[in-house]
């Protein structure tokens, strides 16, 4: 006997995001400041000969681009589901992520491209001019970031713009370091050498974007989710036997999704086994979209009964 759940009792499928309006205006803001200001660090990075004003300031417009691409995801994400897209446009987020974490690469490989040819043909800089627009730039960024840090830290798409303007911020704090060493020493080393420091900074934030983002895309097991003791918690209930085709993912971080077969006694009530079950990943694992499929004996219905996740090594 198999029984497959189609009704959901008391499971709602919304896939559309509740908690967005707040993250998509913290971004809006934070897009405004990071373009309004990145004309006049391009002007200062000209009339003063910095690459650390130019490196933050081709940063800015990665990031003015960026931030557009996370609001637009922000604003996919709210649309609902239809024929094509049966889990609407969540992912999109995930998706921008990803891409922002690329373009972090890209600026940090192309500032440190630019460091190294300023340390083989040295460039006098205007220190004064350099330090001006790059203390303005740095009030910008550290309000554009506390914009954005004040906001929902678990969405990888505002972890992501967040990440960026932190990139900017340290660009700034870069050139004002080396705007002051070039002051007081006239070493215009510091200049390239400072903004490869900020690169190296840049990087690893750029990483931990991209492995987390390219993580979901994978459909990876969301963060902080055990598949061994989802197993080991749905096998202990009475009525079961046992499971397999036990699948974790997520739409983003933040959704985690679940689809399993469970293997039931023919004596159990097999409605109260799906309720606890549902009960259970719900309560005990914050897991509320999961689809369960109960079966009379392993496998009678097909799906990856060879696979073994979560389940305890072999003696």
């Amino acid at each position: 006997m198999a029984h497959h759940d189609s009704s959901h009792i008391d499971h709602a499928h919304d896939h559309t995001p509740t908690v967005t309006a707040d993250s998509e205006k913290r971004v809006r803001w934070a897009l405004l400041l990071t373009a309004g200001f990145m004309l006049a660090e391009i002007v200062g990075g000209i009339v003063s000969g910095s690459l650390a004003l130019l490196a933050d300031a081709g940063h800015m417009f990665s990031d003015s681009a960026s931030l557009g691409l996370a609001l637009v995801a922000f604003r996919l994400g709210v649309r609902s589901p239809d024929r094509q897209r049966t889990f609407g446009y969540r992912r999109f987020q995930v998706l921008a992520a990803f891409v922002n974490g690329l373009t972090l690469f890209a600026i940090a490989i192309w500032v440190f491209y630019s460091a190294i040819e300023r340390l083989l043909s040295p460039v006098n800089v205007l220190a004064v001019p350099m330090m001006s627009i790059a203390v303005i730039g740095l009030f910008v960024n550290i309000a554009a970031f506390a914009i954005l840090h004040r906001g929902d830290q678990g969405n990888i798409n505002l972890r992501g713009a967040a990440m960026h303007v932190m990139g900017d911020l340290l660009g700034s704090v870069a050139a004002i370091a080396a705007s002051l060493i070039i002051l007081f020493t006239g070493w215009n080393a510091a200049d390239p050498l400072l903004s490869m420091l900020a690169a190296a900074l840049i990087l690893r934030g750029a990483w931990q974007i991209v492995r987390r983002s390219a993580h979901t895309l994978l459909e990876g097991t969301p963060d902080g989710v055990e598949v061994a003791q989802i197993r080991e918690a749905l096998e202990a209930l009475d009525g079961v036997e046992n499971l397999h085709d036990l699948h974790v993912w997520g739409l983003t971080p933040q959704d985690p999704l679940l689809s399993l077969h469970l293997v039931v006694r023919d004596d159990a009530d097999h409605n109260r086994v799906l309720a606890d079950a549902y009960a259970l990943l719900r309560e005990r694992f914050g897991i509320s979209h999961a689809t369960l499929q109960l079966e009379g004996e392993a496998c009678l219905t097909g799906g990856d009964c060879e696979t073994t996740v979560g389940a305890p090594p072999r003696r």
